[in-house]
């Protein structure tokens, strides 16, 4: 259209507008300005002559009203579900005996507006555009976007092919092949693999040619990789029929070789990836592993995205795209499509949009009644919020589906926006293959019994067009079939020896111990000048007088003047590992400042004009050219980011990946990506993954949802040398674990309790001797020189509570009990920590001490390995807070009583 017709007075979003003042017009003329009382006065009447106020006039702009009406409503009576159910609603808006208009304004002509049309057109020939447009078989939603830009182009697009595709004879013939390719192997799977689940994709085939024309249609946008997520639904269907893995694989897959550690996963879990060939050049295709918990491969796909697209500088999204396929429920049920829309368009987040396609099969498990599975009109509601334009799109119409691909493609590449198509389909069977939906939908699965399916459908339409006769039709059926049967690839890869420029390379880190050694300590000069680095603000930049003495203090620490806190030691440990070439990415709810107010990575001019300006960053300038350091303060949600940077850290070995809890206790609100990804993705699909979480841990009178990052649910997901939990106690052993978990060729997760107090006591600071030499320290024995022949007991522990034992041994004057920190939780140190209690031959006790309640932290899970490392003369005793429901008691004189009891049961000499 062109800016003359988009900005004319009879623009539909003006109708009301326009319909008033004409109104006011015809009472009075004078009522209204010259401008538009002349306009009034040139309007034509009926038979072409001047100026006659007749009902013609008021009826131009009932025709306006009634564009407007098709743009906002049409979709309500779109042809929209295959089943046709439910009788086609009467949307009194969408007559245009609503605006006044009669039988005999049919064949009266009426300026068109903004409608992509001629600027004049009859009522019949408007009526005919807007029916066709948004009331067939694709049902448009897009009104609500603020962007007048990208409405208009919306507009364009639909009005201007009335929302009908044009595809020519060999085409049409491929999306028939496509469709008999995945009818056809769901039903070889049926007869073949009898009483296997398989989650079919029948009722939905469509999907399958809608994926083909979007991996080539994305070719031809740019796009050099795609990263698709899906639930169980179909995907059986799609890594066969889309992605190429043999069938055989996925009904036999192969042996782990002996690892115990890789346990595997039911097939319609497992990821796949391969490079195709498209008309526009090679594509990679990763479908990203999945469990059932259905939308949380969301997030997980964006941050996969948000690596690869980083690793090539792809800035704006062109040349790797995120598709993510939904289940209708529980696009509309699970919270984490919200947090995930929500961050979709933030600086951290962004991945120049998604295209997303709802498998609608309108039922939810076996819930289809509309009053019990939302509360919205349609399931894609929850997209509204970001002003995602949805189509709807009747599944028995394959061409109308490509066509939706078509704009959601342009779209994005024109606008970097999301893009939501609801496919609304059904399921041939229940949940599984196994289950009998007719139980519960008696109704709708007569309606699936009678129906022919979309292949047959589509077959018998291409046969009417004289493209394909019943014999060609069968013939596609039966070659199918017979590659099934000789188990060859469907789609071939694009060149045996083809290898992709910026593809990860996690050859170096498979079957790596963790006891694998690296060299973390860093020379004097090297820390100065990081130092120095870290503490320069450009001139004129005015700081806040606490960050300003923050940073002076930290300018006394590295001349050694100071000793140097936790705040520095991080900071260095990011700025020595962009010096050796290692990205680091942090995100977290108020990780810029950090949540304590310890870390100050982004500085802040107290002088600013400006909201989005007076920033400044020291670590994104240690030299020129370095790798990237991104500090983002999160949106408030923590399973959609979490998930977030799982996806991001799994598809980049080679950067720092952190997440932030605010409180240890936030991450129960991501509990769902810690267990089925971070524990177990190694274990269920070999996917390793170095993402670090800093969990600030402790007990300190803060009460119960402050104090605890519940270490014993991490001790307990730990097997198989599956994730690191450490809770350091000193800023050296921080620096040091930050670097060794880059330096080494080792990536695993690394689950770090931080503390809160710890980072400002100066007990935990530490001198510039220990980060020029040494490492990390999993087991640190006692530093008092005692008499290690008189020591009667033993006390280990981890965390905090070191130095509340430490300070009342002091106090106390004891001299025969010795300390042990326990720094690395899991893997567990055995030989360094037997090594310690062999330095005490005539002990007789060794204590666990923690501070958790005895049902939390971790006792249990370390019991066992206390044990294999005692002598047979030492007994193993537990001392502190008992049993309790909560993490932490609230009341501050419980709280201090408690930490007493702790001390005095953990010293105590009556053994």
């Amino acid at each position: 259209m062109s800016e003359g017709q988009a900005d004319s007075a009879l623009f539909a979003a003006n109708a009301p507008l326009l319909e008033a003042m004409f109104e006011r017009f015809q009472t009075d003329p004078a009522s209204v300005s010259g401008i538009w009382r002349a306009w009034f006065e040139s309007l034509p009447t009926a038979a072409g002559t001047a100026l006659a106020v007749a009902p013609c006039d008021s009826h131009q702009v009932g025709v306006l009203q009634l564009i407007n009406a098709h743009r906002f409503l049409g979709v309500r009576h779109a042809n929209l579900d295959p089943l046709q159910r439910f009788p086609r609603p009467d949307v009194p808006e969408l007559d245009s005996a609503h605006y006044g208009l009669t039988a005999d304004d049919l064949m009266r002509e009426f300026d068109t507006g903004s409608l992509v049309a001629p600027p004049r057109a009859t009522l019949t020939d408007i009526l005919a555009i807007l029916r066709r447009t948004y009331c067939g078989n694709l049902g448009a939603e897009y009104m609500y976007i603020s962007d007048n830009a990208r409405k208009r182009w919306l507009q364009n697009r639909l009005e201007g092919c009335l929302a009908t595709p044009q595809f020519d004879a060999t085409q049409k013939t491929r999306i028939l092949q496509q469709l008999t390719a995945a009818e056809t192997l769901e039903k070889f799977i049926h007869t073949r693999y009898v009483g296997q689940k398989r989650f079919s994709l029948e009722g939905a085939e469509t999907l399958i040619p809608m994926l083909q024309g979007l991996i080539e249609g994305a070719a031809a946008n740019g796009a050099q990789e795609i990263v698709l997520g899906m639930a169980h639904r179909g995907r059986i269907n799609v890594l066969v029929n889309v992605l190429g893995k043999p069938l055989v694989q996925i009904f036999k897959p192969s042996p782990n070789n002996g690892d115990g550690a890789l346990t595997g996963d039911v097939k319609y879990h497992q990821g796949f990836s391969t490079d195709v060939a498209t008309p526009h050049g090679n594509v990679h295709l990763a479908l990203a592993f999945n469990p059932s918990h259905l939308e949380i491969v969301h997030p997980v796909v964006r941050g996969s995205v948000r690596a690869r697209q980083q690793r090539r500088g792809d800035h704006d999204g062109t040349e790797v795209l995120p598709v993510i396929l939904h289940g209708d429920a529980a696009f509309s049920g699970q919270g984490v499509v919200m947090e995930s829309l929500n961050m979709s368009q933030t600086r951290g987040f962004s991945n120049g949009g998604a295209v997303h396609i709802v498998i609608n099969n309108q039922i939810g498990f076996t819930t289809s009644d509309p009053r019990d599975t939302r509360s919205s009109l349609y399931c894609t509601d929850v997209a509204k919020m970001v002003e995602a334009p949805v189509l709807h799109v009747n599944a028995d119409d394959p061409e109308a589906a490509l066509l939706a691909i078509q704009i959601a493609l342009d779209y994005r590449r024109e606008f970097r926006k999301n893009f939501i198509i609801d496919l609304v389909c059904f399921r041939r069977h229940g949940h599984n293959e196994q289950d009998e939906p007719a139980v519960t939908q008696p109704l709708m699965y007569h309606r699936i019994a009678e129906h022919p399916g979309t292949r047959a459908l589509y077959a018998q339409q291409l046969a009417t067009q004289g493209i394909v006769n019943e014999a060609d039709a069968l013939a596609q059926v039966i070659d199918y079939r017979a590659r099934l049967e000789t188990e060859e690839r469907i789609v071939a890869p694009a060149v045996s020896l083809y290898k992709r420029a910026n593809a990860a390379n996690w050859k170096a880190y498979r079957g790596v111990n963790w006891r694998q050694t690296a060299d973390t300590s860093l020379a004097l000069t090297q820390l100065r000048t990081l130092a120095e680095k870290i503490t320069q603000i450009p001139d004129n930049f005015s700081l806040h007088p606490r960050v300003a003495k923050i940073l002076a203090d930290r300018r006394e620490m590295a001349a050694g003047n100071l000793a140097l806190d936790w705040g520095m030691a991080e900071t260095l440990a990011y700025a020595s590992l962009l010096r050796d070439g290692y990205p680091v990415r942090l995100s977290g709810q108020d990780s810029g400042r950090g949540t304590f107010a310890h870390r100050h990575a982004v500085l802040h001019d107290q002088q600013r004009e400006r909201w989005d300006a007076g920033e400044y960053v020291p670590l994104q300038h240690i030299y020129p050219n370095q790798p990237h350091f991104i500090v983002i303060d999160s949106l408030l949600s923590e399973t959609a980011v979490l998930a977030f940077e799982y996806g991001y850290a799994t598809a980049e070995p080679d950067e720092l990946v952190i997440w932030e809890a605010q409180f240890g206790d936030f991450a129960n609100g991501a509990q769902v990506v810690i267990d089925q990804f971070i524990a177990s993705g190694e274990a269920k699909w070999g996917r390793l993954c170095g993402l670090t979480l800093y969990l600030p841990h402790g007990q300190e009178g803060q009460g119960p949802e402050h104090s605890s990052a519940r270490l014993e649910r991490f001790m307990q997901l730990c097997a198989n040398d599956n994730i690191q939990v450490c809770q350091p106690t000193t800023a050296a052993q921080m620096f040091h674990l930050i670097r060794r978990q880059m330096l080494r060729p080792y990536r695993k997760p690394l689950v770090v309790m931080t503390p809160k107090s710890l980072l400002r006591a100066r007990q935990a600071s530490s001198a510039l001797g220990d980060f020029t030499e040494g490492g990390f320290r999993v087991v640190i024995g006692e530093t008092v020189a005692l008499d290690e022949a008189s020591v009667r007991r033993v006390v280990a522990c981890s965390g905090k509570v070191y130095f509340d034992l430490l300070n009342a041994r002091q106090e106390r004057g004891i001299t025969d009990i010795a300390l042990i920190r326990v720094e690395q939780l899991y893997p567990f140190p055995r030989e360094e920590f037997s090594a310690e209690l062999a330095r005490y031959p005539n002990a007789a006790v060794l204590v666990w001490a923690q501070e958790e309640p005895q049902n939390q932290g971790a006792w249990y899970a370390i019991g066992h390995h206390l044990r294999e490392c005692m002598s047979a003369s030492l007994s193993l005793n537990y001392a502190g807070r008992p049993f309790a429901a909560s993490p932490a008691v609230g009341y501050p004189e419980v709280f201090e009583a408690q930490r007493q009891a702790l001390i005095d049961e953990a010293l105590n000499h009556a053994d």
